[in-house]
């Protein structure tokens, strides 16, 4: 407690909040681009407290939200089959599919169990040889690599039975696609500290260069936003475009190679669709040529799922930083943790759910002085 203390100290969040009126001269738009950092902004009241100037996009940093309704209605095919245990994080158990969710396959008898490490469901394959066990394989560059080490130990220990269903995406590509829409209104990025503490910084400056626009490498504290929107701005006002990595106790610029040894090992690049985005090039993973027979998709034919996203929903728009949550016609009506339209609602990352979490329910007002921290 603290080292987490430390970083919500509100005499150090109002200096820097002194240090960022002070420096600010013109409007500048940021991206934050994970969503516990988006979190962190909306539970602390941190947008509300920067000067009118400075604006936070959230972007598509969930990797819940970001997971396709395709794959989605995949998982729910596979884990409504009776010879199957399907094992996933928690999050991933309320969002929708086209006409239902892994919760509603559960009531109806599927064998649908939340586990809090893939390395749980490859027990559970252990233990149940004549069952097939499927993990829900999620995320960006931070829960990749442990899912790759399960498929790694389930083949050095000759488990057959183990299989994953994988929709891993990649930071890098999102930006470059964030940046080349023609709706970009983002001038820097707020980097998740957590990606690059795997994959370390050398994939930034070459789009921070081309782009023009700053990446700071950035926790997830208050006062590690505070300081990262501090660094970005007076980058901005400079006319700087530079990375920097301001969240040195956890990113090396070499970031572990460990961890990156075992990606290269057992995935492949490859195109990956975003839900309510689109398909984004070389933006996500797939099992490589020498783990195919430990993937779901391949395992239990279900490539050619085609899906539709709900009308009312607007998600997309949210993810892409094109509106607030609470900018949506349906967010809190139609739309809410108990029924959701889309993922954003119900991922303990989304923007939605944050925005409903934490009362944002309607257009701000004018920003009102109080201490950043809960």
């Amino acid at each position: 407690m603290k080292y987490i203390d430390e970083f919500q100290d509100p005499a150090l969040a109002r200096r820097l909040l002194d240090e960022i009126r002070e420096t600010v001269t013109r409007p500048w738009a940021l991206m934050e681009v994970c969503g516990g950092q988006t979190h962190t902004i909306i539970r602390h009241g941190i947008d509300q407290l920067l000067p009118d100037k400075v604006e936070l996009i959230h972007g598509p940093g969930c990797p819940v939200c970001v997971t396709p309704l395709e794959v989605i209605d995949k998982a729910l095919e596979i884990a409504s089959r009776p010879d199957v245990i399907f094992c996933s994080f928690g999050d991933m158990l309320r969002v929708p599919g086209t006409d239902r969710d892994l919760f509603q396959v559960r009531s109806h008898g599927g064998d649908v169990r939340v586990v809090y490490s893939p390395l749980d469901a490859l027990k559970i394959a252990q233990q149940n040889p004549h069952r097939e066990v499927v993990f829900f394989g999620i995320g960006f560059e931070t829960t990749a690599p442990p899912n790759a080490m399960t498929v790694h130990q389930a083949r050095k220990l000759g488990i057959p039975n183990f299989s994953l269903l994988v929709s891993h995406v990649r930071v890098p590509p999102a930006i470059e696609a964030i940046m080349t829409s023609p709706s970009c209104r983002v001038q820097a990025f707020l980097a998740a500290g957590h990606v690059c503490s795997v994959m370390g910084t050398r994939e930034y400056p070459e789009l921070a260069e081309r782009f023009g626009v700053p990446i700071v490498v950035t926790g997830f504290e208050p006062l590690d936003i505070l300081e990262g929107i501090r660094r970005t701005v007076c980058q901005l006002e400079r006319g700087e475009h530079t990375v920097d990595n301001a969240y040195p106790r956890a990113v090396r610029p070499e970031g572990n190679p460990a961890a990156q040894a075992m990606l290269a090992d057992v995935f492949e690049v490859t195109d990956r669709a975003w839900r309510g985005i689109g398909t984004i090039a070389a933006s996500g993973w797939r099992l490589s040529e020498r783990y195919r027979e430990y993937d779901a998709e391949y395992r239990f034919s279900v490539e050619g799922i085609t899906t539709r996203e709900p009308d009312a929903c607007r998600s997309g728009e949210v993810l892409q930083g094109l509106i607030k949550p609470h900018e949506c016609e349906a967010f809190g009506g139609s739309c809410t943790p108990r029924s959701p339209l889309g993922a954003t609602m119900v991922s303990s990352e989304g923007a939605c759910a944050a925005y409903y979490l934490y009362r944002r329910l309607g257009i701000p007002s004018t920003p009102q002085e109080a201490s950043p921290v809960a």
